[in-house]
């Protein structure tokens, strides 16, 4: 039999916004992994890739293995993914799992769903690669922060009475449109917020650069002389405004909410749903996509009528947007982040340094493994030898194959696996 247990070489994606050297998680797991790896100390270290994408396929690291990437293996050799999966997604890993290192803040973006991404792929194939809906889940690995979803609208009401600039660029009309919306008609209030958002986002850039510079100029001078600016929502949007001078995205600060995870701190964004990653670190699993409708905060292609349109505008708090991690009933030391779509799951292992033997089980879904902290041996049945284990260390397990780990390090283990539970 040839090997169905293997360890990984990921592919790093260097974007500007990543944080640099070794400041980056990316950047240490990817050094701890492979020491022959040197790291460049001014190079932004923005993404690891673990999984099948075209621009990203995984290098398999076992020279018993005649394909060289994942994508080739999994092509070749499909019942690996369990016989569920296979056939739900017609022989292809379902998702993506990265790092991401955030330095600077990502654009204001919106994944579609199928129904739309399908159209917009037909419609649009340069901007929009193919035709998948693109969920997405984060888990903390340093404090986290990102913009996630309308914030409620009692909030919003205050920033539009509290910012002159903000009203002056949505107008009157749909201010006071969005403050007489009465929680009673959240379609009534969902119109409203349509409305606000979207004569924010096409208001004419002359008009908008010169009420941004005339906020930061405003803030800045409170600021300076000691005055609480949160009524503004002034750090936030300083430090924004320093990183994108003039960008249409600074004002979205004032509509989305500001989530803050902690390390093990979960947020899934659904279709459709507006967000921007801020600072920090976290791994993240998606469906297998590129579809990104971008607004702001980027020098990329933006699609502003699309996103407009496509949002979803039900406001909730922040805290609505933190997805808990359940224990698992089989394993203490499991725990599972399981979002509200199929494509995947994400699994905690946390091993505590009193165990030295624990068994990784076997599930009817191909998993990739990734090591954040300790060492150990893993052997398995499926695998040609055994395989030392360290921070950074990534794995693909075929479904049904176990994996035995013989922990060496005196302070235990964390690891994350991504799966998908059908």
């Amino acid at each position: 039999f040839p090997p169905a247990v293997f360890p990984l070489s990921c592919v790093v994606q260097n974007y500007s916004w990543g944080k640099v050297g070794l400041e980056s998680e990316v950047a240490k797991l990817v050094a701890s992994a492979d020491p022959l790896v040197q790291i460049q100390p001014d190079q932004p270290y923005a993404e690891l890739w673990m999984g099948t994408h075209p621009r990203g396929d995984a290098l398999i690291r076992d020279n018993r293995i005649p394909q060289k990437t994942l994508g080739q293996w999994i092509a070749d050799n499909p019942a690996c993914l369990g016989a569920k999966v296979k056939d739900a997604f017609q022989g292809h890993l379902p998702f993506l799992f990265k790092v991401l290192s955030v330095n600077t803040a990502l654009s204001v973006q919106a994944h579609p769903n199928k129904e739309l991404a399908a159209k917009l792929h037909t419609q649009f194939p340069e901007h929009y690669p193919d035709a998948n809906h693109k969920p997405e889940m984060a888990i903390a690995l340093t404090p986290f922060e990102g913009m996630c979803g309308f914030r409620p609208v009692e909030e919003i009401v205050s920033f539009l009475q509290n910012v002159p600039e903000l009203r002056a660029l949505i107008g009157e009309v749909a201010a006071e449109q969005l403050e007489r919306s009465g929680s009673d008609d959240p379609r009534g209030v969902s119109a409203a917020l349509r409305v606000c958002f979207t004569r924010l986002m096409k208001s004419e850039k002359k008009f908008f650069v010169d009420q941004l510079n005339m906020l930061v100029k405003r803030i800045s001078q409170e600021a300076a002389e000691g005055k609480d600016t949160s009524g503004s929502n002034g750090e936030l949007l300083l430090r924004l405004h320093s990183q994108y001078p003039g960008d249409i995205g600074c004002f979205t600060i004032y509509f989305l909410n500001l989530v803050r995870l902690e390390p093990g701190e979960a947020m899934f964004l659904g279709a459709n749903e507006p967000h921007a990653y801020l600072h920090g670190d976290c791994v993240e699993v998606m469906a297998c996509s590129d579809n990104t409708v971008r607004a702001g905060l980027t020098p990329k292609f933006i699609d502003v009528l699309t996103l407009c349109e496509m949002l979803n505008y039900t406001p909730a708090p922040s805290s609505s947007k933190i997805l808990p991690a359940a224990q698992s009933q089989l394993d203490p030391h499991v725990y599972l982040y399981d979002p509200p779509v199929p494509d995947f799951t994400i699994m905690r292992i946390e091993i505590p340094a009193s165990i030295k033997l624990y068994l990784i089980s076997a599930m009817d879904s191909a998993s990739i493994l990734l090591v954040i902290q300790g060492t150990a041996v893993g052997t398995s049945t499926a695998a040609a030898s055994e395989m030392s284990l360290r921070r950074g260390s990534v794995l693909f397990v075929s479904a049904n194959e176990s994996i035995s780990l013989h922990l060496s390090s005196p302070d235990g283990m964390l690891l994350f696996r991504a799966c998908c539970l059908l």
